[in-house]
């Protein structure tokens, strides 16, 4: 069973990750500013609204916890347990329009995350994570895919707005090394969302390069939860600062590491 503490987060947090998911939604009919950030990544009005409407939240809920989130950065003690927050993953897809965009939030206690959230509102999953006990997909319990071999592996790989020229031949090189030997590969560009296919089982694999820890900490214990791995490409188990995250059901990891591993 999860602690009572963090039991006692799941909900209101949920709670907040679901309203903003909400306010996302409303704003994505309307006209949006959207500013430069990095090379060529955005950021838009919607991306501050959520980050504004969560951040409050999760201060009313937990005033003495530290809050790191996409835009705002760090605030609050080192020492302290801390948010984590992707207000708005995948803005260039909601920016365009497309449903593939996601909030996530996780909780972490002495660097360890504890509870994690990924809601991707018309995508239509909500992703559920706390440690001991809770790790659900839509309300069903998370299990990666029985997929055993890469030949029938359909893999999501990240290649975003904000790589370098040769980020992007490094992740071009993974792609064509994948494409004549998976069953697909797809692009999406919203890793907490991706992961969470991946507890589902409804992707088989997950490839970020260059994956930052905001759109990926909530996801990736809901990943091992469910069975599955996630890992650096040389096979060491991936924590929040490894920029490479490779996230699969387990069974095709080492097939799949061996595949891409000199790109």
């Amino acid at each position: 069973m999860p602690d009572p503490q963090i039991s006692s987060l799941l909900g209101p947090a949920d709670a907040l990750a679901r309203e903003a998911g909400e306010l996302l939604v409303r704003m994505q009919g309307e006209q949006l500013a959207v500013a430069r950030k990095e090379l060529r990544d955005v950021v838009t009005a919607a991306d501050l609204a959520s980050e504004k409407l969560v951040i409050n939240g999760l201060r009313r809920l937990t005033p003495d916890a530290a809050i790191l989130s996409e835009e705002a950065g760090f605030s609050g003690s080192k020492d302290a347990a801390r948010w984590i927050i992707d207000p708005l993953d995948g803005t260039v897809n909601y920016a365009s329009g497309l449903p593939w965009f996601s909030v996530t939030m996780a909780y972490q206690v002495a660097g360890r995350t504890v509870l994690g959230l990924t809601h991707a509102p018309l995508a239509g999953i909500v992703a559920r994570y706390a440690e001991g006990g809770v790790a659900t997909v839509n309300d069903r319990p998370a299990h990666v895919s029985g997929t055993a071999s890469l030949a029938d592996a359909v893999v999501s790989v990240v290649l975003t707005s904000h790589y370098t020229t040769e980020e992007v031949a490094r992740t071009s090189d993974v792609i064509r090394r994948l494409a004549g030997i998976t069953r697909g590969v797809r692009i999406v560009v919203s890793g907490g969302l991706e992961m969470s296919l991946v507890a589902a089982g409804r992707l088989d694999a997950f490839i970020g390069l260059k994956a930052d820890i905001v759109s990926h900490a909530a996801a990736m214990p809901l990943v091992r939860a469910a069975g599955g791995r996630v890992t650096t490409l040389d096979g060491r188990e991936a924590g929040d600062d490894d920029l490479e995250k490779i996230a699969s059901n387990g069974l095709i990891h080492d097939e799949l590491l061996e595949a891409i591993r000199g790109a």
